[in-house]
């Protein structure tokens, strides 16, 4: 197995960058704090400075490399196309290495690295959920009864199950023959928050005939580690995964999250062949359900004279990955839906993994041009193909004091889908 790259290991494409401002336009962070640290070219700068010894890893250098989204919309603009999401990711780790993770990333690393804890913690939070929050009106989410560290007591939050998807749904679910065998890769926003998506996932590949497989020790797919710093944890969870992913022949590994599919399709190819593999194997659920023909499915179904109108938000990690048209073929097939496009569906919600929870108020600013976008669509419902991003829209909504709920697209389809015995 390989290691994730180091720093050293990106010189030429730091080298790439000509200092030509044009991410400067399309920076979210930059957009909302307007400091050149905070640009694309100005931490590629800070990263070439540090591998020629110019500055040390104090303060400032890495308050500048916090301040990044990975988000990789500089990159889709650069005209040298410099991954500055994986500088910035690689001095994260060098940071890590040599001053260790922060006490967020330490605590994020034990959780995510020991998959045993991080499901008893979840179901006793899950249980406690009447005790530590409060929900909101309008099932818009839950806020904190009582100060917690590293989160904010405007947040809103998704529940926690007392009961995992992962745990309340066979390992295998037998499909009809000539059909795809696929694994499913669940991540931990299904698994721990939002099982409805993953209720929804079976339903709409049952009524296809796939058949599932639902591999019980796969893990999280490792982003947060990668955000917070921690390659060691990511190298692991990337182990246990493809031990848990290749166990049984399949055709495909589908997600139902932007940012798993990233995980297992982005980062991992770089550990060897074997990841690699996986890495071509992994499909998102939307290209899988159009690759399938579901739209022209969907088109026979018959239409209410009232439907709901619903708008996109398109995910970091699957805009930056190409996949920007399947979700609103879906969308757009799904009778009960009046799809309607948003101004600037393709900007980052604020989310960026840990980035949230170090920089709330900025997020909090970007997520706020975001809700102003869903507002004006005149959508009731904002559908997004990324746990993550649900929750963070859901924020950004909540704070602007709209009425709109956020959903994922597989929610919308399960709706639409005959009941199959």
């Amino acid at each position: 197995m390989s290691k994730l790259k180091q720093l050293e290991e990106l010189r030429e494409e730091i080298e790439q960058c000509v200092k030509c401002g044009a991410c400067r336009a399309h920076c979210p962070v930059f957009g909302a704090e307007r400091r050149e640290g905070r640009v694309a070219r100005g931490k590629v700068a800070l990263a070439d400075a540090v591998l020629r010894g110019e500055v040390g890893l104090e303060a400032k250098v890495l308050e500048d490399l916090s301040q990044c989204l990975l988000c990789g919309s500089c990159e889709a603009q650069c005209p040298n196309k410099v991954p500055t999401d994986e500088i910035v990711a690689a001095a994260r780790r060098r940071i890590a290495e040599q001053k260790g993770l922060s006490s967020f990333g330490k605590g994020l690393a034990a959780v995510l690295g020991r998959p045993k804890l991080m499901n008893a913690l979840a179901k006793t939070s899950g249980k406690l959920s009447k005790l530590l929050f409060k929900r909101l009106p309008e099932n818009s989410g839950l806020r904190l009864r009582f100060p917690a560290p590293y989160l904010a007591a405007d947040r809103t939050l998704p529940p926690l199950t007392d009961r995992p998807f992962r745990e309340r749904v066979p390992e295998v679910i037998e499909g009809k023959a000539g059909m795809p065998t696929i694994a499913f890769f669940t991540g931990c926003g299904i698994n721990y928050m939002y099982p409805a998506i993953g209720e929804a996932f079976l339903q709409a590949l049952k009524f296809l005939g796939v058949t599932v497989i639902i591999p019980k020790d796969q893990a999280c797919c490792g982003l947060p580690a990668v955000s917070a710093g921690a390659g060691s944890v990511v190298e692991q969870l990337a182990v246990q995964n493809l031990a848990a992913l290749t166990r049984r022949p399949v055709d495909y590994v589908v997600t139902a999250c932007a940012s798993c599919n990233a995980g297992l399709g982005k980062i991992y190819p770089d550990l060897g062949e074997d990841y690699a593999a996986l890495g071509k194997k992994t499909r998102d659920i939307f290209v899988f359900l159009v690759e399938l023909g579901l739209p022209e499915k969907l088109a026979t179904l018959p239409r209410p004279e009232k439907r709901i109108k619903v708008t996109y938000h398109d995910p970091c990690h699957l805009r930056t990955r190409g996949i920007t048209k399947e979700p609103r073929q879906i969308l757009a097939a799904l009778p009960q839906v009046e799809f309607v496009e948003m101004a600037n569906a393709g900007t980052c919600c604020g989310l960026g993994g840990t980035y949230s929870v170090y920089h709330y108020e900025t997020a909090k600013k970007i997520g706020a041009k975001k809700a102003a976008n869903i507002g004006a669509s005149g959508a009731e419902l904002v559908a997004t193909d990324c746990p993550g991003c649900i929750m963070q829209l859901q924020d950004a909504v909540n704070h602007a004091g709209g009425p709109q709920r956020a959903v994922h697209i597989l929610e919308l389809l399960a709706a639409a889908l005959p009941e199959i015995p």
